[in-house]
């Protein structure tokens, strides 16, 4: 799975390895010159189809997917204007929590499933903006503990942050459970044996081998299974 995660990462990578020297000619214009516009614009047009892949990621949940693609194109615009290619790291691990920070951004706004605090909310925003600088900074995703350094909060508040971002996009069960118009209504399914019981030993088995993970690669395995990233 690690090993599989990796060449993924590394094959997105190399697929935009040209954007790096687009942000070093960005850098030795005048910002808010004409050039340095069209020059954003290149870098931006360049990079659209990373965009599309995320914005399609989180089809089938009840969004349009029109919208989903011009919420992403936003998180790109606002990583491109963000990215510091002085910082050391490329712009893949910058732009990707930073785009589907606003994509997830765009359900919690739209469609949160439970009612969730206020507070709750804008700590789930805080936490993606944190994300994304920190992916920059570090070259990897944060682990709560830097997450809760850099916001200078209790790691448990940043674990409470980010389990409230779970709480949106509730589906009606009128509606197919898989967000597909075809599929069978979740009201016409209920009481039906779930064949996802026979998991939950499986599940009590891994739960002692997980606790023993270090944190990081705790956090890998909970971002890749629970919250669809790779």
């Amino acid at each position: 799975m690690t090993r599989s995660s990796s060449k993924g990462s590394k094959r997105s990578n190399s697929e935009y390895s040209d954007v790096a020297e687009m942000f070093r000619e960005l850098a030795e214009l005048e910002e808010g010159s004409a050039k340095f516009q069209r020059q954003r614009d290149r870098i931006v047009e360049r990079c659209l189809p990373l965009a599309d892949h995320i914005a399609r990621r989180f089809d089938g949940r009840g969004e349009p997917r029109d919208d989903l693609v011009q919420v992403a194109r936003v998180g790109l615009v606002n990583a491109v204007i963000r990215f510091d290619v002085n910082a050391g790291s490329d712009f893949v691990s910058f732009a990707v929590p930073t785009i589907m920070g606003e994509v997830r951004r765009h359900f919690r706004d739209n469609s949160w499933s439970v009612k969730v605090p206020r507070r709750l909310k804008e700590l789930h925003l805080r936490l993606g903006a944190a994300t994304a600088e920190l992916s920059q900074r570090l070259g990897r995703a944060p682990t709560a503990s830097e997450l809760a350094a850099e916001l200078e909060m209790d790691r448990d508040e940043v674990i409470e942050g980010l389990v409230a971002g779970s709480s949106y996009n509730t589906l009606s069960i009128d509606s197919g459970g898989s967000g597909n118009e075809d599929a069978p209504a979740i009201a016409d399914t209920l009481g039906d044996v779930d064949l996802t019981l026979d998991q939950i030993e499986n599940r009590e088995a891994l739960r002692p081998l997980l606790s023993a993970l270090p944190e990081r690669e705790r956090t890998v395995l909970v971002l890749r299974f629970f919250e669809s990233m790779t």
